[in-house]
């Protein structure tokens, strides 16, 4: 079994839906909502324990009533919790998420107890890390923390996946440790040091990417899919066509699934194929827990984007 830790974050996520995003001063009747679990690391771990993987998260929750929202979905999803640590410095996590109809978002973050994750926080989980056959992490956590990750997986002969989200431009030590960094197209420009809407052509930041020494970019483009650029690559891989609910946890249940099928064996292009599926399975259902696929889900949809370039 595929064996995967994910140094990031838990933030308990309060969704509701409305018609048209607010503006500063307006009210807005809402409906749908939601209270649970979030945060990217947590999100990922939990998409690959889904998947089948077994899966360790290495984060910090506060000393209150939200870090047992946190316990509970551990427990019930079969995530190794032995790296969690709590504390009474900061609460846990939490975020306020806004969708519109159309399935987009807007969300403000309080990371809390995730701040206090340092490089030595990391270092108290190498033991895990060592026994791992991919490392993941995101930058909801401060980046000392994210980089020591990737320096330990490096080190302990793991694969290393970056997910910069969300993205804040990166001393250039950090990428030498990262194997494949996972951006989304805006993400990709504020790594390079522009606005999230610059015009640059994606593929060509990407290529500025590389240049600074990550080994694999892949980028993830929405409904389009995503791109890869890697030694000997450079390919669009094309993401099934989906009716758009919840865009929230696409992004992690990519990752999840990319870290899920690299571990496995799976070719870089395949792996990407089957990160695809399961972000386009996300869309699929509102909230992001709900909306990450199991192995039977996510297999299903491979095989049905399969037979649709076949007979496309």
């Amino acid at each position: 079994m595929t064996r995967i830790t994910v140094v990031g974050s838990f933030a308990v996520g309060i969704t509701i839906r409305t018609g048209k995003m607010p503006i500063f001063g307006e009210t807005l009747v809402g409906r749908d909502f939601d209270l649970g679990p979030g945060g990217k690391g947590s999100n990922q771990a939990v998409g690959a324990a889904r998947l089948g993987a077994s899966s360790s998260l290495v984060t910090c929750l506060g000393q209150d009533q939200l870090a047992d929202v946190a316990t509970q979905l551990y427990s019930a999803e079969g995530v190794d919790t032995g790296q969690i640590r709590q504390s009474a410095e900061k609460p846990t996590g939490a975020g306020i998420i806004v969708l519109n109809d159309q399935g987009e978002n807007f969300i403000i973050l309080d990371m809390g107890a995730n701040d206090l994750m340092d490089g030595a926080f990391v270092e108290g989980a190498q033991d895990t890390i060592e026994a791992s056959d991919i490392v993941m992490t995101v930058l909801e956590i401060p980046v000392p923390a994210a980089r020591r990750a990737m320096e330990l997986g490096r080190a302990s002969g793991a694969r290393t996946i970056l997910n910069p989200a969300p993205a804040t431009e990166l001393p250039p030590e950090v990428y030498a440790s990262v194997d494949y960094l996972t951006p989304n197209e805006s993400e990709l420009r504020i790594l390079m040091g522009l606005e999230p809407g610059d015009p640059t052509p994606t593929r060509d930041l990407a290529l500025r990417l590389r240049d600074q020494g990550v080994g694999t970019v892949i980028v993830t483009m929405g409904q389009k899919g995503a791109l890869i650029l890697s030694d000997g690559i450079d390919e669009m891989i094309s993401s099934p066509q989906v009716d758009v609910v919840d865009t929230t946890g696409a992004g992690d249940a990519f990752n999840a699934g990319f870290a899920v099928a690299l571990g496995e064996g799976r070719s870089l292009r395949e792996a990407v194929r089957f990160a695809t599926c399961c972000g386009a399975h996300a869309c699929t259902r509102l909230g992001v827990i709900p909306s990450l696929a199991t192995r039977a889900d996510a297999d299903r949809m491979m095989t049905d984007q399969t037979t649709s370039e076949m007979t496309g």
